[in-house]
């Protein structure tokens, strides 16, 4: 159990320090007054890039922010959707900026969702597959635990392949509202400055995510490696 903290202990300092990063950026930006609500910044940037058909709603919880490409709705928190704020904007077109990938079939977006159901399956039996793996190997010395926990690793492999890919697809949705929101005019020079703080704080926390899976996978190998030393 040391081992295994001592491992991921870059990736669990990281998520939370980009998380008490995002809640930081997110309450000073609210703070910067914005053209529009959230829900009306993401109706405009829809709209101008003919995405009429794209719902948008209000959803409960803090941050529970998401665009759903199945239902083609894009789902704001409260605070996202009604408050007239560079971090409401910010992080509502960035939402926005999911549903333009969508449209527009931006290739790692493509392969992200082609990607959901391995790695939605794969993460799921990886931990108890590593846990089996273990168990077994900590009371016997047969080649049974080894070879469960490499294909735990490999249902790991399988999130960190998703995680991977889904960084560009973060990255580019905040690019293009970083850029759209300016251009649009919706947020003036001190809101564009909060929006970039907003959104390169929430970067990190997919950086972390990725950061943690690698680092779980490092550690199973390195117990793998162990054994037959």
């Amino acid at each position: 159990m040391i081992m295994y903290l001592l491992f991921l202990s870059p990736a669990l300092l990281l998520m939370m320090w980009a998380q008490w990063r995002v809640k930081s950026t997110f309450h000073a930006g609210d703070e910067v007054p914005a053209n529009l609500s959230g829900a009306a910044a993401a109706r405009h940037i829809l709209d101008e890039a003919g995405l009429h058909n794209v719902e948008i709603e209000e959803t409960q919880g803090m941050l529970t922010d998401h665009y759903d490409p199945r239902g083609k709705v894009l789902r704001l928190s409260p605070k996202v959707f009604r408050n007239h704020s560079a971090s409401a904007v910010g992080i509502a077109a960035h939402e926005a900026g999911h549903a333009l990938q969508d449209a527009f079939e931006y290739t790692p977006l493509v392969i992200r969702n082609a990607a959901v159901p391995a790695a939605t399956f794969g993460g799921g039996l990886a931990g108890i597959l590593a846990f089996v793996g273990l168990m077994i190997m900590f009371m016997s010395k047969g080649p049974l635990g080894p070879a469960i926990l490499l294909l735990a690793i490999v249902g790991y492999g399988a999130v960190l392949f998703f995680q991977l890919v889904n960084l560009p697809v973060e990255f580019d949705a905040s690019a293009r509202a970083k850029r759209l929101l300016t251009e649009m005019n919706i947020v003036d020079q001190q809101g564009a400055a909060a929006v970039n703080k907003v959104l390169n704080a929430a970067a990190w926390t997919y950086v972390a995510g990725t950061l943690q899976v690698a680092m779980t996978i490092l550690y199973y190998v390195f117990i793998l490696t162990s054994r037959r030393d």
